[in-house]
């Protein structure tokens, strides 16, 4: 019986023992598994269409106007074209660079995974069409709190201090006229992007004697606003992108100099055609000429920081 008792305080020393160093060991494991949560400034994401071209460069210059406006602020970029994303970061990897675009949802799985809880997501879309609903459908992420920035053209305020700005390429209505071209939306069941579309065109109207607008894939189209310029009693014409980046749509389908493969001419030759004098405001960077875009005029960079501002705000 004496032998039996010291058996069983043995063994329930050493299970004692075990279990002891079990719960440290558990303890150890859970605080090494625990996340770690980032502090400090909110994450910014901003969130372009994309582009193939040397327009990037709008891209660029609209990041050093955040990063001035937020310092310390992890700054990302997002993009929603696929199309874009796989061809440039397929030219990427042929050179050898490391760089690589990231749809909206890879840069905040990044962003929760590096222990942020929250993030600002910023349109730089101008007009409230389907990429901005596309951000707000597919701009989420479990453990990520997340407070949106609206489009350029979210209030007429808005729209109204960047053509403040813009008014300065528009020519004098004895000189000549302005065409002010959009990308459009295709669709009308979508977003409401049309109907802003058409209330810009009647305030253009309100604003400038001398302004029409037009649109590669919406309304009014490209035909009404050629008609509008060929109709104009002057002779100079010119065509002012209200796009972010005049890239693709602007080099070749608005100002492109020889037709396309279907035979169809852009916007400047048919233009030509009708005996007007056709040009394009143009930014020059590092001794090198771009279109310019809304994303190289300071009311752009100035609206963008207020969303931006107004996002954090709302968080």
């Amino acid at each position: 019986m004496k032998k039996f008792l010291i058996c069983f305080i043995l063994v329930a020393g050493f299970l004692g023992a075990q279990c002891k160093w079990a719960f440290a060991s558990q303890g150890t494991l859970l605080r090494f598994l625990k996340p770690t949560y980032k502090e400090g400034p909110v994450p910014i994401v901003l969130v372009a269409f994309g582009t193939s071209t040397k327009a990037q460069v709008t891209f660029d210059h609209i990041d050093r106007e955040i990063r001035k406006a937020f310092p310390g602020h992890e700054i990302r970029w997002a993009f929603t074209s696929s199309i874009i994303r796989k061809k440039m970061n397929k030219k990427y990897e042929k050179q050898g660079s490391p760089k690589r675009l990231k749809s909206l949802q890879q840069v905040l799985s990044d962003l929760e995974a590096n222990g942020y809880r929250k993030a600002v997501v910023q349109s730089l879309h101008v007009f409230p069409g389907e990429e901005w609903i596309h951000i707000l459908n597919q701009g989420k992420i479990d453990g990520l709190r997340i407070s949106y920035g609206e489009p350029l053209f979210a209030t007429w305020e808005d729209v109204n201090k960047i053509l403040d700005d813009i008014v300065k390429d528009i020519p004098n209505p004895k000189e000549g006229c302005a065409i002010l071209a959009g990308h459009g939306t295709p669709n009308t069941y979508s977003s409401p992007a049309t109907a802003v579309y058409l209330a810009f065109d009647r305030l253009l109207h309100t604003r400038f004697s001398n302004c029409f607008l037009g649109s590669v894939e919406g309304i009014p189209d490209k035909e009404d606003a050629i008609k509008r310029a060929t109709s104009y009693p002057k002779d100079y014409v010119k065509i002012i992108p209200i796009m972010l980046v005049a890239g693709d749509h602007v080099m070749n389908d608005i100002m492109g100099t020889e037709p396309g493969e279907d035979g169809e001419l852009s916007w400047a030759l048919e233009l030509k055609k009708a005996g007007k004098k056709v040009e394009a405001p143009t930014v020059t960077i590092n001794g090198k000429k771009y279109y310019k875009g809304l994303g190289f005029y300071e009311a752009t960079t100035e609206v963008i920081i207020e969303h931006i501002r107004q996002a954090m705000r709302d968080l």
